[in-house]
């Protein structure tokens, strides 16, 4: 990603502490389940804890390709696509591990059960109407509502489009 598009991934990032995670099962089907964010790392990487013995493992190794979507309130929303690695790594996981994590891990951040996914992002969508933002929308908003025109949701700082 361009310096300025990981610097505002990462800005987004930092709002959310759950995704919704979309991989897709062998007969084509998609599968969405939540899950909680375990770390993102200055390169944008999105990392989570997950049991080994999860349908989404299966899943990620027949297809790599993951969407991820997260939700704040009523006023962040982003959709980001990325790439799947199942890491098995135990100095990682002592790295990230949240003691919250022991509600699905009993044994701990030593729990044999524990992989890493790591998610690096390919490209992400992001639609911001928090703080000033919240603002100019209820204006764009009351502005359509009195005139009966649709308003824009042109590229800026409440709505946007991150690339690799």
């Amino acid at each position: 990603m361009k310096p300025e598009d990981l610097k505002k991934l990462r800005e987004l990032l930092a709002g959310f502490s759950t995704a919704m995670m979309v991989t897709r099962i062998a007969d084509d089907h998609l599968r969405a389940r939540p899950m909680a964010l375990a770390q993102v790392e200055e390169s944008g990487t999105i990392w989570f804890i997950s049991g080994t013995d999860s349908g989404k493992i299966d899943e990620i190794v027949h297809d790599t390709r993951v969407h991820l979507v997260f939700q704040k309130e009523h006023s962040l929303y982003l959709s980001l696509n990325g790439v799947a690695t199942l890491v098995h790594d135990r100095k990682r996981v002592g790295d990230i591990w949240k003691e919250s994590f022991r509600v699905w891990f009993p044994g701990g951040k030593d729990d044999s059960n524990i992989v890493l996914i790591a998610v690096e992002p390919q490209d992400a969508e992001f639609w911001d109407s928090q703080g000033w933002n919240k603002v100019s929308y209820l204006f764009k908003a009351a502005k359509a509502y009195v005139t009966g025109v649709t308003p824009s949701t042109e590229k800026g700082s409440e709505h946007g489009v991150l690339t690799s």
